[in-house]
């Protein structure tokens, strides 16, 4: 359950961070309210995570997703460059969540 509490807050800091660039500066009203939910919301899920995880492992994992995650949406939806070397940074932060992942109990 731990894990799965982990995932979800790093999906959910895909979800603000994201966010952010839709509030245009916490102006949009809707926006704004919806990043800040999954904020909340992320924040609570690591908190539930660090119950049964590693603090540095758990922290590691959460921000690899939200990078990882962010990064994806940036290339797919918003036409960010998709380089090779930039995409070869993306696989390492992979392999260091997989990593963390195999050497956790």
């Amino acid at each position: 359950m731990t894990w799965i509490a982990l995932i979800l807050a790093g999906l959910l800091e895909v979800v603000w961070a994201v966010g952010l660039k839709y509030t245009e500066g916490f102006s949009r009203p809707l926006a704004t309210a919806l990043t800040l939910a999954a904020m909340a919301g992320s924040v609570g899920l690591l908190g539930l995570a660090l119950r049964g995880l590693p603090l540095g492992t758990a922290y590691a994992i959460w921000t690899g997703i939200g990078t990882v995650g962010t990064v994806i949406f940036g290339i797919v939806a918003l036409n960010e460059p998709a380089s090779a070397l930039r995409l070869g940074c993306i696989a390492m932060i992979i392999g260091g969540i997989v990593g963390l992942k195999l050497t956790t109990a």
